[in-house]
C-alpha cells in the first residue's frame, strides 16, 4: 500500500514557476514508477510527466516538454515536478500517482496507475 500527498500548488502569474512535491508512504516507494497528471474543469485527466523507479528515465507530454522537470528522491520517498514558464493553460488540479509495473509503453495511461494522491490546485493568471 502506498499513500501519496501532494503539496506546492498555488496561484502564480504567467511566466512564473512552482515546484510540486509528492510525499509517499510505504517501504516500496523506490520500486514504483511515478507520474504527474492534471485535470482542468470539464476535461479529462491528462498525463504530464513520469519517472521510472531508478530515476534514469523520464517522460513528458509535448505540452510541458522543456518547461517542466520531474525528479525523485527515493531516500526521501518524494517525487517533484518543477514547473517553469507557466502558462494559463497549465491551470489544473495536479495529481501524483504510483505505478507498480512501470512500463514505458503504458506510463502515460492514468487507468494503469495503482495509487493516487488527492491533488493540488495550480492556477496561472495571465
Amino acid at each position: 500500500q502506498v499513500q501519496l500527498v501532494e503539496s506546492g500548488g498555488g496561484l502564480v502569474q504567467a511566466g512564473g514557476s512552482l515546484r510540486l512535491s509528492c510525499a509517499a508512504s510505504g517501504r516500496t516507494f523506490s520500486s514504483y514508477a511515478m507520474g504527474w497528471f492534471r485535470q482542468a474543469p470539464g476535461k479529462e485527466r491528462d498525463f504530464v510527466a513520469a519517472i521510472m523507479w531508478s530515476g534514469g528515465s523520464t517522460y513528458y507530454s509535448d505540452s510541458v516538454k522543456g518547461r517542466f522537470t520531474i525528479s525523485r528522491d527515493n531516500a526521501k520517498n518524494t517525487v517533484y515536478l518543477q514547473m517553469n514558464s507557466l502558462k494559463p493553460e497549465d491551470t489544473a488540479v495536479y495529481y501524483c500517482a504510483a505505478d507498480k509495473e512501470g512500463m514505458a509503453v503504458t506510463i502515460t495511461i492514468p487507468l494503469l496507475y495503482d495509487y493516487w494522491g488527492q491533488g493540488t490546485q495550480v492556477t496561472v493568471s495571465s
